[in-house]
Formats: structure tokens, C-alpha cells, sequence
């Protein structure tokens, strides 16, 4: 067992938020545990006996509440120091990526410098007052704080590093900045908008809609946005072809849910006449999304792998050209911990270029902010490290949802705050900031931002660029300043 003590301060109440808490293993695979609060500390039963470590949502005063983890320990009876623990981590994964980064004697990061030293001091007093634990949190909590902040002010100055030349080495040529429009938007001021501020439209291909019957295929919503986006000259993303969350699949693939070869040729046929129909009107693909996340039909792994295979597959003899991308959902991976049946993100990447799949990069999805596991906030810093994570498997990557809430109701933080509650404003730094990270990236081609308008349908309701009457946030306007600088390049 692993127990850990916390205490209160006057920002933070005891028992600790523990929705969505989970333990971590090696290579930051979730792993199985009951996670409880009892007698005041709290503790974890995992179903391993490796070293894990404790994942929460925790708040830290002037930065916001974070989803953080400590470092990975061996179970023991004497109950650890939480405090201490995610403190350490903190400072553990900052020296790892500064050294990583080449930042260590970099000009210009002499502020980053003085914080991790301050983080580093306040640590070394925490542990000072080992017997004292409350005065030991105080001393942690002040090392967690300033070492977000210094990991966040990393995170920015390593990518205006990169980003600057990446502009000056004319890196946004290319069309790379995209938003996704609900299917059927056709009307000439979304429309207008979207030409302006992007460069590719990323259509939603949901096959619960386009086939509620099995013999009845409609895909006039689908045909009326392609046609508008043509017409506005945008390049047009399509997708995902195939996923299979409840608010995807068809009823009437249910009477099949103990026969995956009728699953699979439902799939292949869905797949086949969707791509013949715009082959020549899409160019880029999400074949497949979160399979390995999230399927009603709970596939084995290597069911999940073999239509991972026929969707790419299809998609590549149909559309050659087109550009073929595998969507990785929750990329923290977070559902592992709660259902074995499913594949660790990482894991499914892997294997996806390791069995030979024909693809050509991988799409990831970083929407925050709301109260549902998987989508509690993750700071600047952890976005940076994952990014660089994945692409180590050599392929390149696209940002294919990203969004942030400008509200929230009731609860003004139920799946974590970024230095300040959810509003406008916050919400344009932080889709602004991530989309300079991923940008600075030299394999990250393309961002697209979730979703064009807010709406009750959508994973997060008010993460729009528009409200519900289409008045624009200042999101907007920031994105669009973005893309006018990187597209402008440098001086000549």
C-alpha cells in the first residue's frame, strides 16, 4: 500500500479533490489501484508490486489546479509526504528537460534559472523540516509553485526559440493552422470567417449521423460544408472515418456486438464509400480516432490494431494522395487505469509503426478544462514534454483538437484552472501559448482548434472561438494576429 499525508492551507481543503486521480507506473502507464480517503491521508492499493506514482488534480496557489504527479515509490507502511512528493517531482522533470532542451548555460534564461534555483532552496527547507510536516508543506508548496512557473516560463522560451526559426526558415509555407465546423455549416459569415482566420477546415465525419439505418446512408449535412469550404478555398480535413465512442456508432450496429467480422466489414464498407466520395475534395484524412481509448464494443488489442490496418489501408488505395493520420485521444491515457481492456496511448502508437501500418503521421488531441476523467487540466509544460514524447516514433504529428473552455458553470474549476478562472481572456492566452508550443515543434505540421462555435453538443461547451450567436471571442483575433506573422515571414 502507498499512503500519503496532505494538509490544508488557506487555498486548499482537506480531503483533496480525488475525481480522476490515478497511479502511474513505468513509462507512464496508468495502472489499476483503489484510491481512497481514509483517516485523513490517502491511500492507494495498486495491483502491482512495481514503484507507482499518485496522479491528482491539485491546486497551487497564484498558478491555478493542476492535474500533477509525484515521483514513483515503493510501497512501504510509513505514509509519505505528498507535498513533498509532487514538489520533487516537479524539480525532477524540469532538470531532465532543461538538460534536454540545451538550456542549461542558454543566453536569455537567467530568470528561468534564479526560479528552478528558488524552487530547488525551498525544497531543500522542506526537507530540513522533516519532523515539523506541516511547516515541510508549506516549504513544498512553495517549491511546487515556483517551479511550475519556472517549467512554464521554460516551455515559452524554448518555443519562441524554435518557432523563431522555424519563421525565419520558412516553416509556415504550408497551410497549418485549421478549425473544426460542424457538418452543415454552410452560412456565408461562419464561412467567412473561417477563410479568414484559418487555413484548413476540419469537417466531422460522424457515422452515427450519416447512416442511422443500415441501408440508408445520408450525407447531404456533409456535402452542404465541403461545398462551402471548397468554394471558400480552404483545404479540407475529413474524419475520423472510424470511431467507436457511444456518441459515434450506429444503433443498428449493436445487434453485432459479439461479431466483429460483421463489425469490420460494416466498417470497411463505411470507410470505402466515404473516401470514393471525396477523395478528390479532402485532403487529409483522420482514418481512425481513439480506438484505443474508448469502444462500446470492447475490441482485443489486436482487433483494435486490425482496423486500425483496413482503415489506413482503404483510405491509401482510394485517396493516394490524401494525407492518412491515426488520432490519438487522451494521450495521458488516464482510461487504463479504469478499463484493461483498452491500450495504453503510447503503446497503440508504437504498434501502429511497428506492425508496418500504412500511415503518414499521428494526430493528437489536447482539449482541457472540464470535470470528465481524461480532460483535467495539464500544464504548459507536460503538453511540451508529451509532444516531443510521441515523437520519437519518427512520425510526423498534427494537433487535431485542441480547446479550452471561456466559462465554466457552477464549479469555477471542476477539471482544473489555468492561473485564473475560466474566462475570455484566459482562454485566448492559453489556446494561444499551446499553439505556439506545438507550432515551434519542427514535426508538428499542423494545429486545429476544436471547435468554430460553442454549443451544448460539443465535448466542451463553451470552448468555441464563437459564442452562440457567432459574435467572436478574443481568441479569435489573437489566432488570426498568430497566423498573419507566421505566414508574413521574415523580413526581407
Amino acid at each position: 500500500m502507498h499512503r500519503f499525508l496532505c494538509y490544508p492551507t488557506e487555498d486548499r481543503n482537506l480531503p483533496p479533490d480525488l475525481h480522476g486521480a490515478y497511479l502511474v507506473g513505468n513509462d507512464g502507464v496508468p495502472v489499476r489501484a483503489d484510491i481512497r480517503w481514509e483517516k485523513k491521508e490517502i491511500r492507494c492499493t495498486p495491483r502491482i508490486q512495481d514503484p507507482v506514482g499518485l496522479s491528482l488534480l491539485w491546486p497551487v496557489k497564484g498558478f491555478g489546479t493542476i492535474q500533477l504527479q509525484t515521483t514513483r515509490l515503493p510501497a512501504r507502511e510509513k505514509p509519505y509526504h505528498l507535498h513533498l512528493e509532487l514538489a520533487r517531482h516537479q524539480l525532477m522533470r524540469l532538470t531532465v528537460k532543461r538538460e534536454e532542451w540545451g538550456l542549461i548555460d542558454y543566453p536569455g534564461m537567467d530568470n528561468v534559472a534564479t526560479q528552478i534555483d528558488r524552487a530547488r532552496d525551498a525544497f531543500i527547507q522542506a526537507l530540513q523540516h522533516a519532523d515539523e510536516p506541516a511547516e515541510a508543506a508549506r516549504s513544498a508548496d512553495e517549491s511546487l509553485a515556483c517551479g511550475l512557473w519556472a517549467a512554464e516560463e521554460m516551455s515559452r522560451f524554448h518555443a519562441s526559440v524554435f518557432l523563431g526559426r522555424r519563421y525565419h526558415n520558412g516553416g509556415f509555407a504550408r497551410p497549418f493552422l485549421g478549425v473544426a465546423v460542424p457538418a452543415g455549416m454552410d452560412g456565408p459569415a461562419a464561412v467567412e470567417c473561417v477563410a479568414e482566420a484559418f487555413d484548413f477546415a476540419y469537417i466531422p465525419f460522424v457515422w452515427r449521423r450519416i447512416q442511422p439505418t443500415e441501408q440508408e446512408p445520408t450525407y447531404d449535412s456533409v456535402d452542404a460544408s465541403i461545398k462551402a469550404c471548397t468554394a471558400a478555398k480552404l483545404s479540407i480535413r475529413g474524419g475520423p472515418l472510424l470511431t467507436f465512442g457511444v456518441r459515434s456508432v450506429p444503433d443498428w450496429m449493436y445487434i453485432w456486438e459479439n461479431d466483429f467480422e460483421s463489425i469490420y466489414e460494416a466498417a470497411r464498407d463505411y470507410v470505402e464509400r466515404t473516401v470514393k466520395r471525396y477523395a478528390s475534395q479532402v485532403s487529409s484524412w483522420i482514418v481512425a480516432s481513439g480506438l484505443q481509448a474508448d469502444n462500446v464494443f470492447a475490441f482485443t488489442f489486436e482487433q483494435t490494431m486490425e482496423l486500425t490496418r483496413m482503415a489506413t489501408s482503404v483510405t491509401k488505395k482510394i485517396a493516394p494522395r490524401s494525407q492518412v493520420l491515426i488520432d490519438v485521444s487522451q494521450p495521458w491515457g488516464e482510461y487504463y487505469a479504469r478499463n484493461q481492456q483498452t491500450v495504453p496511448p503510447l503503446l497503440y502508437a508504437d504498434m501502429a509503426v511497428q506492425s508496418g501500418i500504412s500511415f503518414d503521421g499521428f494526430g493528437l488531441q489536447f482539449l482541457f478544462g472540464i470535470g470528465s476523467e481524461g480532460y483535467h487540466l495539464r500544464d504548459p509544460f507536460q503538453v511540451s514534454v508529451l509532444i516531443d514524447k510521441l515523437a520519437n516514433l519518427g512520425k510526423v504529428l498534427h494537433i487535431t483538437a485542441m480547446s479550452a473552455p471561456s466559462g465554466a458553470d457552477g464549479d469555477p474549476a471542476p477539471g482544473g484552472q489555468w492561473h485564473e478562472p475560466w474566462s475570455d481572456g484566459v482562454q485566448a492566452d492559453w489556446l494561444t501559448t499551446l499553439s505556439e508550443i506545438a507550432l515551434s515543434k519542427p514535426y508538428v505540421e499542423t494545429v486545429c482548434l476544436q471547435q468554430l462555435a460553442d454549443g451544448s453538443d460539443h465535448v466542451i461547451a463553451k470552448g468555441g472561438l464563437l459564442r452562440d450567436d457567432l459574435s467572436a471571442k478574443p481568441a479569435l483575433a489573437r489566432l488570426i494576429d498568430m497566423r498573419k506573422r507566421l505566414v508574413a515571414g521574415p523580413a526581407k
